[in-house]
């Protein structure tokens, strides 16, 4: 979240797309329910079914799963084309006036560079015209063609109402209607924020979605406000703090890089991911790569880091391409992976294909699974009767279970979706022998040292080197986790109090340079429980400690004008008088300067903008575009014929012989999540299973007539990869679409499939979707898929 969740009562708008918040996050939607109560807001809602966040919705606008992008470069269009975009904030805080390259084009679905052979793109004609200085060009007139504000109204000139209406299956009045009620918050006084989840993320493009969004937040100059913002409703309690601590597989904790092959030596790799500024003046906060990298260094070998070994950066494993966990399972489908550790993800359940993970866990010598609860991957060999098709014979490989904590059995700190780190205490003792994560990884650790140290083996220094002086070694403790994550001066010993305080000399040593300032000198800062909030608007600066900072909403900076005056007087987080800034919220820039020179508000942009279009950030264009999901119900592109998909979408040997065709699997397949059932957790809780025992589908009326289903019958629902067989319920939540002048039906896929937990046993909802990922980011296309739907003989 740029925001976070009480800061949602401020809006005058609140758009839920992407994500069903009044279910998968009832207590956080109480602030868009309060906006609605006490602030006149209204809630938009567009999902393809008429969900529990629909209920309550003024508006509610269906679309065709997959097709989120031409939905929202329509209303780029419609933005520019009624002139409702904020110009002022446009001109002075976005990249909108900038020249791009001569060099750079998009022609029949594809940008400037593709590759064919390899299907990637060189993206060196994704950037700037630079001056003499290496700066980039500037018309603040804005009439340039090649300024990127003329560069998107051609590009977005494609998507007029009646094709957006006709690709989406959106009816034209319904579509038009959201775009006058967004557009009407372009003015100062006005606010809209935008609700997003696993909606967007989970498809080939969701990258792209989740960055149409933003790019019409920037044109209603709705970034760094009250209200506002671009906000994740995360799944999970603590998926922030996974994503923030880098579990992806090709990041370094506060979203550092990890060094890839070219990266040779420390030198190298910090030439390569230190940007340099774009424009005089810019802050480009990410000037301080080098500080941040040092430090994370030293945290990581401590004594053992220094300046003659380049700080142990040789220590760190480089890539030469994507390790991420589907191609960790395609590894071991073709026997390139023979041990595997599972941490906290039940991977049988939650990966895409599961004909294809269940394949590769089997073809494994040893599994070690790390988890609170005996989970279907923690027994993916067992022969389940007709809910498992593992061939048991032939699998040799071994499983260990290892039984963990969960969180309320150990005291700790969860990363919400609104970036607050909030300090839990133990509530309880684990049962039998479950253990706490930090103890089992130790104990590994602690034991690898042995051996390396008795017996020596391959590349020994990085474990040998690894700084590992807790107090009882074999179990650290959360606080000294904690503490190590904030950093110390090493020169003091004393905890630090900001990231700003962090050196490349390796004087200064941090675990996380965002989390600097979660536990310092004063003490613990996550357990702060002080919620004052004299100003009313839901800045309550002592309850916890939100990252970076402690600053509640991102690039405040941009929600006063250049000249330091509070855009809209109700809204004021900062102003600018009296020679110096002052607010009640942590200022996002440089806050020693004038108004006039931190007039950059995207301080960590090497041009101090937010991005209409991307500098070679993402790897399937500049400007988003409307592709179809792999598998569509319409076949082909009505756009561009000759580029269905997204050209540089994640893909696997032999993935597309598993895709399957409109013509045998006619109807769109999508999956979301139950209020019963978090995030399969719930699913182990008798009242929960009690609440929700059975599996369904969502089908409806007119299809179910179509097909004979009557509610409750039993159904067979087949996808090109395999089948599950459960309940079907008929509802009017879902309508049919007309999309090209064709009826696309869409099926509703609950997720929460199990054969381990106290609900009935059923099929993995996995066991139907594709493996194919989005280009940046690799998650699976989980909300648009190909099925058939039949009645189920013999139940």
């Amino acid at each position: 979240m740029t925001n976070h969740w009480a800061d949602m009562k401020n809006t005058d708008l609140a758009i839920v797309m992407g994500g069903n918040a009044a279910e998968a996050h009832p207590v956080g939607f109480g602030w868009v329910t309060e906006a609605m109560e006490h602030n006149n807001a209204r809630l938009i809602v567009v999902d393809p079914r008429f969900n529990r966040s629909a209920a309550v919705a003024d508006t509610y606008a269906p679309l065709r799963s997959g097709t989120d992008i031409a939905f929202l470069l329509g209303m780029i269009r419609y933005l520019l084309e009624k002139k409702q975009i904020n110009v002022e904030y446009v001109k002075a805080y976005t990249n909108a006036p900038f020249i791009v390259r001569e060099d750079f084009d998009f022609n029949e679905g594809l940008f400037s560079g593709f590759d064919d052979t390899t299907n990637t793109y060189d993206q060196s004609s994704w950037f700037y015209e630079l001056d003499d200085d290496g700066y980039a060009k500037v018309d603040p007139t804005m009439t340039h063609p090649r300024c990127v504000l003329n560069l998107l109204k051609k590009h977005v000139d494609r998507y007029d109402p009646d094709t957006v209406s006709s690709i989406t299956g959106t009816p034209k009045e319904a579509y038009l209607d959201v775009c006058q009620q967004i557009g009407a918050t372009h003015v100062d006084n006005k606010a809209a924020t935008f609700l997003y989840a696993l909606g967007w993320t989970q498809h080939s493009v969701g990258a792209q979605n989740i960055r149409t969004m933003a790019m019409i937040q920037l044109l209603l100059g709705n970034m760094g406000i009250m209200g506002g913002g671009v906000n994740a409703l995360r799944g999970h309690s603590n998926v922030q703090g996974a994503t923030d601590l880098a579990l992806l597989c090709q990041g370094l904790p506060g979203y550092l890089k990890l060094p890839n092959d070219a990266d040779i030596n420390l030198e190298a790799y910090l030439n390569h991911y230190t940007p340099k500024a774009l424009r005089p003046g810019s802050t480009n906060y990410w000037h301080n790569t080098p500080a941040f990298t040092v430090s994370l260094l030293k945290s990581f070998y401590g004594e053992h880091a220094t300046a003659a070994n380049d700080f142990g950066y040789d220590w760190l494993p480089k890539w030469d391409q994507q390790y991420d966990i589907s191609k960790q399972i395609d590894m071991m489908v073709h026997g390139e992976v023979h041990g595997y550790f599972i941490q906290g993800i039940n991977t049988l359940n939650s990966q895409p294909d599961k004909q294809k993970v269940s394949k590769g866990l089997s073809n494994l010598k040893f599994l070690v699974i790390l988890d609170a609860l005996a989970n279907e991957t923690s027994s993916f060999w067992r022969n389940a009767g007709q809910f498992n098709d593992v061939d048991t014979a032939n699998i040799q490989t071994e499983v260990f279970r290892l039984p963990t904590t969960c969180f309320a059995e150990e005291s700790g700190s969860i990363a919400n979706s609104g970036r607050w780190l909030q300090w839990h205490f133990k509530g309880a003792n684990p049962p039998g022998e479950a253990m706490s994560d930090p103890a089992i990884l130790s104990g590994i650790m602690l034991e690898l040292k042995r051996l390396y140290r008795e017996e020596g083996g391959r590349l020994p220094e990085p474990i040998e080197a690894i700084k590992w002086d807790y107090a009882i070694e074999h179990e650290p403790s959360s606080e000294e986790i904690a503490k190590e994550m904030n950093g110390y001066d090493l020169t003091t010993g004393k905890l630090l109090n900001s990231f700003s305080e962090l050196k490349a000399d390796g004087s200064t040593a941090c675990g996380i340079w965002i989390y600097t300032g979660q536990w310092t000198e004063e003490g613990n800062m996550m357990a702060r429980r002080d919620n004052s909030d004299p100003s009313g608007k839901g800045i309550t600066p002592n309850w916890s400690f939100a990252w970076p900072a402690n600053r509640r909403i991102l690039y405040n900076r941009a929600s006063c004008d250049v000249h330091g005056k509070p855009r809209d007087p109700s809204r004021v987080l900062l102003e600018y008088k009296e020679g110096k800034w002052q607010g009640i919220d942590v200022p996002d820039f440089n806050a020693k300067l004038n108004a006039e020179d931190s007039a950059h508000p995207f301080i960590m942009q090497a041009d101090g903008t937010g991005h209409l279009f991307a500098l070679r950030q993402l790897k399937d264009g500049p400007f988003p575009e409307h592709y179809e999901p792999f598998e569509s119900p319409i076949g082909s592109n009505p756009l561009h014929p000759k580029v269905t998909n997204n050209p540089v979408a994640r893909m696997f040997q032999g993935l597309r012989e598993s895709f399957g065709t409109s013509e045998e699997f006619p109807y769109v397949g999508t999956t979301y999540s139950m209020t019963e059932h978090f995030n399969n957790w719930t699913t182990h809780c008798r009242l929960a299973a009690i609440t929700q025992p059975q599996h369904f589908i969502e089908i409806d009326e007119t299809l179910a007539a179509e097909k004979g289903i009557a509610n409750g019958d039993w159904v067979k629902v087949t996808s090109k990869r395999s089948h599950i067989i459960t309940k079907a319920y008929v509802t009017k939540r879902l309508q049919p679409m007309l999309v090209q002048g064709k009826k696309v039906h869409t099926i509703g896929i609950p997720r929460h499939g199990s054969y381990e937990a106290l609900t009935q046993k059923s099929y993995i909802v996995n066991e139907l979707t594709s493996a194919v990922g989005d280009a940046n980011t690799q998650t699976p296309e989980y909300k648009a898929f190909l099925v058939n739907i039949a009645k189920a003989e013999g139940f």
